[in-house]
């Protein structure tokens, strides 16, 4: 589904990925592991099109998205990829029914069709008595489940997750996990999930493990 090749990233002199190499199918669950410094998030950010490597390339469903221009290249990220990060990011002025909306009116979804997704995916996570609080009126599992339910709207091919219960408490965090995979089986939906949180790797179909820029299998 998705395939990076020979991708290296350097920031001034510090080389942060150095000649990356790594495929993940459609429906795989997949945790990228390894101590702060190896390179986990400007990978993950780079599969998900949010910053481009020096060079290398990255395919999805064969296509290489290298040969897209900017604005083609953040239609197609609206489109086809989901992010759920540490601290939710959702925006504090909206409800959680808007912040759900946001990214399907940003691909053009007309408002009520981009409304009766929302409130589909927030009931489908349990949250539907909750889409007219604002975050603040939220706890910390369910900020982080609107965040999901935002990275889902548009139906995208994969969702990329960095540290997403890096915040939560044990019970919500094994809540968030066992939803991922809920997500998997309901709609084949793929995951790669940058994680410190060993129990969440060992629940994954398959561990990436990285050191020192590059995916090293002896971690």
């Amino acid at each position: 589904m998705i395939s990076c090749r020979k991708i290296i990233k350097s920031f001034g002199e510090l080389q942060v990925l150095n000649g990356i190499d790594l495929s993940v199918q459609r429906g795989e669950i997949v945790a990228i592991v390894g101590p702060s410094g190896a390179g986990k998030t400007t990978l993950l950010q780079i599969m998900g099109t949010l910053d481009k490597p020096d060079s290398g390339e990255i395919f999805y469903e064969n296509f290489n998205i290298n040969k897209l221009k900017d604005k083609e290249l953040a239609s197609f990220r609206n489109k086809n990829i989901g992010f759920v990060f540490q601290f939710h990011q959702l925006l504090p002025e909206f409800t959680a029914w808007e912040n759900v909306m946001i990214p399907a009116l940003i691909g053009n979804v007309k408002q009520p069709e981009a409304a009766k997704r929302a409130k589909e995916i927030l009931a489908f996570l349990g949250l539907q008595d909750r889409m007219e609080h604002k975050p603040s009126e939220l706890s910390g599992g369910e900020k982080q489940r609107v965040a999901v339910a935002r990275a889902l709207v548009n139906r995208p091919s994969i969702i990329f997750a960095d540290e997403p219960s890096g915040s939560l408490d044990s019970q919500n965090k094994d809540e968030l996990h066992q939803l991922f995979f809920n997500l998997r089986k309901e709609f084949n939906q793929t995951f790669v999930i940058v994680t410190h949180d060993e129990s969440l790797a060992k629940l994954t179909d398959r561990i990436i493990p990285m050191r020192d820029g590059r995916i090293n299998y002896e971690l």
